[in-house]
């Protein structure tokens, strides 16, 4: 799997678990396993695990693996391999701009931005959604028709820790059950993974992007969702939403039509089909204008082909 930073360089993902989980998924003996792993009696029991302090022995392994450098963390002595993967960042390590005209990351992600049609569908690596499947919520859905899908992809070396990109006031959270798929796309060329997930949802009415539909996507195994506020308040932007335990897993933003000019080097790396590797804060787009409105517009016809 090919991801580009945002100069421009390449950079190759892990082609080892890239291999497992296609053969995972594009096998007959490889499904069979999957419809074991997501059942959630089988995520109980991996999270159980991962919560133990037997499970500290897979720490090094994975730090090594991955090459995570550990000073950029809060130092901790972690008590369990979900502490650890739950790990925060250093103060001061993912400053926020804070621009009002500038919409930021919420996370430290693989971001691929994905049009919506004015009939709500959406591409997403070949594997076709709509709106309305995503958000089971057809009214709700209408909103985000013509706008844009912004998929935040971490895979399990990222930071799981996500925010809110703007100020704003949050609605309540709604919660649709599901399975734990992983978010790779290996998965996605089988199972409509982002219909079939456990999410969880807000709306954050704000005052320079419209109302943006923030989502959060449970992955493989575990993949737990743990959100800081449930209720309907008010939120900053850099403030803390949330975070995973373990799994890969998915933020998902929805703009509606017109409300955001998002950074070039983003919508052409989508349209190559590479994902664009992200901060959380920094900035992805910008205000729109009537003027910039006509190029989203051109980015939605390309897309289309």
């Amino acid at each position: 799997m090919i991801y580009k930073t945002r100069d421009g360089s390449e950079i190759r993902g892990n082609e080892g678990q890239d291999r497992f989980l296609a053969a995972l998924y594009g096998t007959r003996a490889g499904r069979a396993a999957v419809r074991f792993l997501v059942r959630p009696a089988v995520s109980k029991i991996g999270g159980a695990f991962l919560n133990s302090a037997f499970s500290r022995l897979l720490i090094k392994p994975f730090v090594e693996k991955n090459q995570i450098d550990l000073s950029l963390y809060e130092p901790e002595q972690y008590p369990s391999y979900n502490a650890f993967f739950t790990r925060k960042i250093r103060s001061g390590l993912r400053p926020f701009d804070t621009r009002p005209s500038h919409l930021v990351s919420p996370c430290d992600a693989k971001l691929t931005v994905c049009p919506v049609s004015e009939g709500g569908r959406l591409l997403v690596k070949e594997t076709a959604y709509t709106v309305i499947s995503l958000l089971r919520d057809e009214k709700l859905a209408r909103r985000y028709y013509g706008g844009q899908a912004l998929i935040f992809r971490l895979t399990v070396d990222d930071y799981h820790h996500y925010f809110y990109p703007a100020d704003g006031r949050k609605s309540r959270n709604r919660t649709i059950p599901g399975v734990l798929h992983t978010v790779n796309p290996a998965a996605g060329d089988v199972y409509p993974i982002y219909k079939e997930n456990f999410r969880q949802y807000c709306l954050i009415k704000t005052s320079a992007f419209g109302t943006i539909l923030m989502m959060e996507v449970g992955a493989l195994m575990v993949g737990k969702i743990k959100n800081h506020h449930p209720e309907a308040r008010a939120v900053s932007r850099g403030e803390e939403k949330g975070y995973f335990e373990f799994g890969g897993s998915t933020v998902i933003l929805l703009l509606q039509p017109g409300a955001a000019r998002l950074d070039a080097d983003l919508l052409n790396n989508s349209l190559e089909g590479a994902e664009t590797i992200v901060k959380a804060g920094e900035r992805i787009g910008q205000q729109s204008n009537i003027d910039e409105e006509k190029e989203t517009d051109a980015f939605h016809r390309r897309h289309d082909g």
